[in-house]
């Protein structure tokens, strides 16, 4: 669709429709970038016989453009005699209109579609929301709150708009659960969840789920019950016509007959005070661990309840850490008896391949997607190769705007799916969220242009443009080796500049997210820098015990290694880390820390307590001297040498950290994300181990690890020599080195204890050594248990 317009008079004509149910018209600006200036304005609307959606439209758009600018819009359902006019209708409503709208583009019939028309008469700015049912009104608004510039006391667009949507995807949204858990959610007021459930509908979503049946039913930040809030929560998607779903895990032995039926009049209580239901998710795992043939009599049992008061609802199961055999099991019930109470399955983290479960459902049932859209690391859509930094201070639940990684994701899987909702455990992952509920109206949005409706939406038309590309600074602030990456400087600048330029936005919490990440980026670079100088500083002073005496190179090297705390770095940044962080806190009751701001746990986004975890081998050298101190002297000189020189490999050697993207130059790495999102064809992935809740004071290398990498290649190597290839890690290994299976001459198995292979020059093959790993059958073992490699030394005799 085309449109062509002179500044007073606009002619449509049809060449053609985009895909995704879109009809666009391209708008040809005013002159001299002239735009289209609302001033007392009316919305018009269908008065007495309007739907819910149709009344949180009008709500929606009279409350957020007041906030933005300070017009107070007036509601009519009779046609204004001055002024310009927004009308808002669902089809088929009868409106007493003063004008005839244009009947292109034409309103779909799909469920949630809207049309936007403009014209102009005798002076006055005329323009139709319609909707083909009330939510397509909602989402017809949220398009419009999203094109608007906004300044104090007026409203404008570029051109004047026309243009028809549909959704792609049926199923839109989020997990808002409110429980101990989150990092936020749980300290949030009523009025702040309908904020942010308004929020996210502005950008298309219309689904939420709520947790009303979890292990934890007490937060120190709650400011109201669980079971009143999350009837709040039912009662506010009611109310905004949107799906109401809810989370419920079955963490007990359903072999119990007490606690399954505890169970089962939870769930009742739960139905009878919600006042809508549309869905209900069963998680067959994580949490929860019973089989199917005890999880599918209980969901039949469910049903009939949830059919009582929610007739129109649904039940729908994952299949998490299922086995194989138990996944088939669920697909031949699913096969063979097509329950009339089951909605669809859920895939996401710990299930099967989503083809597989797509392939096995028949086509009677939808497959909902469960995208883990909050975690960073252990978890189904870790960062791909890391910095270590960032995995030991910000780690599990930081601040996370990953735009492009995420709508690769998305792209990866959209084509076997109905929709999705995500696991969130807090705000951290807002713009994850939007831009997987963007891509799921369209899936051909550009991402930057999803960031720029963000950030004028959000902070403002004025820094539209600049905020949106900060937002995709902090994504590439993690791509890489840290000390390489001099976006981050960048980063920061840039974001230092937009909060000098414009102290108004001080207040916002998304804009304090934004902010802090910025700042804790580039303090841990700086940090990072600074620590890895002092203990190479360190270590050169303990090769010199032979002449200061041990006891004295200790010492020394202790007081070199303090420094970090003596003479830190960026004692500014430092405090505006912490001011940030407790601004987050008033702002949004986002938890950063758990001795200051009650967060559940050092993995729940606790970002403050590790703003100083040392991040070099500070703790592992001071435990290491106290050992050391207590050998016969004859001995300690060996063992500060062994300290000093742990990673050098010798003349003609190698070393890899091969988890580490700093210090991993051999190991293969597979496909990149942007060809690859779901590391199909990538291998394993470096992993981080969680010790003593974050302050393990292991060296810093065993913390880092891959389970196999794909393989190891060393070049230019003397074919005549003799190597020894040494390992850390933990577990078994079957190593192999040009394709033969080397046999070890040390075998240690315990975090940090030495493994060493001979490598004959027979072995070598022009220079080169390939070296990889067969796979090992851990499959009955806890995947803590699991064996992994963390160090790999290439030593020439």
């Amino acid at each position: 669709m085309k449109l062509r317009f002179t500044k007073y008079w606009m002619i449509f004509c049809l060449t053609g429709l985009l895909t995704h149910q879109t009809v666009i018209a391209q708008i040809q600006p005013a002159p001299d970038g002239e735009r289209t200036v609302f001033s007392g304005v009316t919305i018009v609307t269908g008065g007495s016989g309007m739907t819910n959606g149709e009344k949180a439209a009008v709500r929606i758009l009279t409350e957020e453009v007041q906030k933005r600018t300070g017009l107070n819009w007036q509601v009519s359902a009779a046609w204004p005699a001055t002024g310009d006019v927004i009308v808002l209708r669902r089809a088929g409503t009868n409106l007493k209109d003063a004008f005839t709208f244009p009947e292109l583009p034409e309103l779909s019939r799909k469920p949630e579609s809207f049309r936007i028309v403009s014209s102009l008469k005798a002076g006055r700015k005329l323009m139709l929301v319609e909707g083909a049912d009330g939510r397509g009104v909602i989402f017809g608004v949220g398009k419009l709150l999203r094109s608007f510039a906004y300044n104090k006391g007026s409203v404008s667009l570029k051109g004047i708009p026309a243009f028809a949507e549909s959704p792609d995807k049926e199923i839109r949204g989020h997990q808002l659960g409110y429980r101990n858990t989150a990092n936020s959610y749980d300290g949030w007021t009523p009025e702040q969840y309908e904020q942010y459930i308004r929020d996210l509908v502005i950008f298309g979503a219309n689904s939420i789920e709520s947790i009303p049946i979890f292990a934890e039913d007490k937060s120190p930040q709650f400011k109201i019950q669980p079971d009143e809030m999350n009837a709040r929560i039912s009662a506010i998607c009611e109310s905004y016509d949107l799906d109401y779903w809810m989370w419920v895990p079955a963490q007990m032995d359903l072999n119990d007959k007490e606690k399954r039926k505890k169970y089962l009049e939870t769930f009742e209580k739960i139905c009878n005070y919600s006042v809508r239901v549309n869905g209900v998710f069963f998680p067959g795992g994580d949490p929860g661990d019973n089989p199917p043939e005890l999880v599918m009599p209980l969901l039949e049992d469910m049903a009939v309840i949830l059919k009582k008061r929610h007739p129109k609802a649904a039940i729908w199961l994952s299949l998490q850490n299922f086995t194989v055999e138990q996944n088939q099991y669920v697909y031949r019930y699913v096969q063979q008896k097509l329950p009339s109470w089951l909605g669809g399955l859920v895939t996401g983290p710990s299930s099967p391949p989503v083809e597989e479960t797509r392939a096995a459902l028949p086509a009677r049932y939808k497959l909902r997607y469960y995208p883990d859209l909050t975690h960073n690391v252990r978890c189904d859509s870790p960062i791909p190769w890391w910095d270590p930094a960032f995995n030991l201070t910000l780690g599990r639940e930081a601040v996370n705007p990953r735009p492009y990684f995420f709508a690769a994701v998305y792209r990866a899987l959209e084509q076997y799916t109905d929709g999705f909702i995500s696991y969130s455990d807090g705000c951290h992952d807002d713009v994850n969220k939007i831009v997987w509920t963007r891509l799921s109206w369209d899936l051909h949005a550009d991402e930057r242009d999803i960031l720029k409706e963000y950030a004028n939406f959000f902070f403002g038309s004025a820094v539209t443009e600049d905020a949106a590309d900060g937002i995709l600074g902090l994504e590439k602030n993690w791509d890489g080796p840290i000390v390489e990456n001099g976006n981050i400087q960048s980063c920061l600048a840039g974001w230092k500049g937009l909060e000098s330029g414009h102290p108004e936005l001080a207040g916002n919490w998304r804009w304090q997210m934004y902010l802090l990440r910025a700042y804790y980026d580039a303090y841990t670079r700086k940090r990072f820098i600074y620590e890895d100088g002092l203990e190479q500083e360190a270590n050169r002073i303990l090769l010199q015990a032979d002449q200061l005496g041990t006891v004295r190179a200790m010492d020394s090297a202790l007081n070199i290694l303090a420094r970090a705390e003596t003479r830190p770095v960026e004692t500014a940044w430092h405090a505006r880390i912490i001011d940030l962080c407790d601004a987050l806190y008033k702002s949004i009751s986002l938890q950063t820390s758990v001795k200051k701001y009650g967060a559940s746990g050092e993995e729940r986004g606790a970002v403050l307590d590790f703003l100083d975890r040392p991040l070099n081998n500070r703790w592992w050298l001071e435990d290491q001297f106290k050992r050391i101190v207590q050998l016969p002297e004859k001995k300690q000189i060996p063992a500060l040498d062994t300290l000093a020189n742990w990673e050098n490999p010798g003349p003609g050697g190698f070393y890899d950290d091969i988890g580490n993207v700093s210090k991993s130059p051999h190991v293969y790495r597979g496909e990149p994300w942007v060809t690859d999102p779901l590391a199909r064809k990538s291998g394993d992935l470096p992993g981080y181990d969680w010790w003593q809740s974050g302050f393990s004071r292991q060296r810093l290398s065993w913390m880092t690890n891959m389970g196999w990498p794909m393989g190891m290649e060393y070049d230019g190597l003397d074919s005549t020599a003799h190597y020894t290839v040494r390992l850390t890690g933990y577990g078994e290994t079957l190593l192999n080195a040009n394709g033969h299976r080397v046999t070890p001459s040390l075998y240690g198995r315990e975090i940090g204890a030495i493994k060493e292979f001979p490598i004959p020059p027979s072995f070598i093959q022009h220079g080169q050594l390939i070296l990889t790993w067969d796979k090992l059958n851990e499959d009955f073992l806890n995947w803590r248990q699991h064996s992994r490699l963390t160090e790999v030394w290439l030593i020439k005799k």
